[in-house]
């Protein structure tokens, strides 16, 4: 199957801009779109076999999503990350999660161990299938159902208005060689410290967590 094959859009449900934006999306977090690539509003539609005028409202949402930009003389790109973004972005993760893991430990029920545990074996499933979606996916609901243990909403919305950067980001320390041993272990110490009830250790494990990948993610953009 050909990237055009693999980036035509089948007739459902959804509107065609919320199935081309998905399909673009998930092109751009799969790395088939690398920063810095443009992003040829003609090309893009015939790949998609949508309009123009939905083209142009895709590319519209992912600028605001962060995963595109607008170069002037040049048209859309595929956003290029700098160090400072990056550190920023990290920055914020490292502060916000790290919180929710202490909170839940303070406050998680057994059945939220549970499904954090669960979220986790997806996580490694994801991993050992070779599949870079599945693991973000599962990256994100592990995430999610973290924040909702903590009792923080709010600062689960905040990230989520990032949500596609930090993906884009993990897109890039998951495909790093060791991530698929030392990223699930590295969860797998802050679920265990929430389970024993230790805040301490639930937010020392999650900034090791983060620091740990932001290392990874910054040493990529120096290749």
């Amino acid at each position: 199957m050909d990237d055009q094959d693999e980036m035509r859009i089948e007739r459902v449900s959804k509107t065609l801009r919320e199935l081309a934006l998905e399909k673009m999306r998930s092109a751009i977090l799969d790395f088939r779109f690398k920063p810095g690539d443009r992003l040829v509003e003609r090309n893009i539609a015939q790949m998609l076999g949508v309009s123009r005028t939905v083209v142009r409202e895709v590319i519209r949402n992912l600028e605001s999503e962060g995963l595109v930009e607008i170069v002037p003389h040049q048209g859309p790109i595929v956003a290029k990350a700098s160090p400072e973004d990056v550190e920023q972005i990290y920055e914020l993760r490292m502060l916000l999660e790290g919180a929710a893991a202490r909170s839940a430990a303070l406050s998680a029920q057994p059945e939220d161990v549970e499904a954090l545990r669960r979220a986790l074996a997806d996580v490694q499933e994801g991993y050992r299938a070779g599949e870079p979606q599945k693991v973000l996916s599962a990256t994100s609901k592990f995430y999610d159902t973290l924040f909702t243990c903590g009792g923080k909403p709010v600062a689960l919305n905040m990230l989520k208005a990032i949500n596609s950067r930090i993906n884009h980001l993990r897109a890039v320390t998951i495909s790093t060689e060791g991530r698929a041993q030392a990223g699930p272990a590295e969860m797998q110490n802050i679920v265990d410290a929430i389970a024993r009830g230790d805040a301490d250790e639930a937010q020392s494990a999650t900034t090791r967590h983060v620091t740990s990948a932001a290392a990874l993610a910054l040493a990529h953009l120096k290749l």
